[in-house]
């Protein structure tokens, strides 16, 4: 059986404060997480908030294009 459109997607969470510091030499890199989304339930950008391991802090990891 074919599938049309997949409604389950696969996205990429970046940490929105490590992005904002940009080429803060205390930062060693950018925390990603990967998860699924429904695309029905949620037509929006997804925004959940993680463990950064980089700010040693919890923050809004935000949904980015691939």
């Amino acid at each position: 059986m074919a599938k049309g459109k997949d409604i389950r997607i696969t996205v990429i969470l970046e940490c929105t404060t490590c992005v904002r510091k940009g080429g803060n030499k205390a930062s060693k890199g950018i925390s990603r997480y990967i998860t699924q989304k429904n695309r029905h339930n949620t037509p929006t950008r997804l925004e959940l908030r993680k463990f950064c391991p980089y700010c040693y802090k919890h923050t809004i990891h935000g949904e980015i294009t691939k």
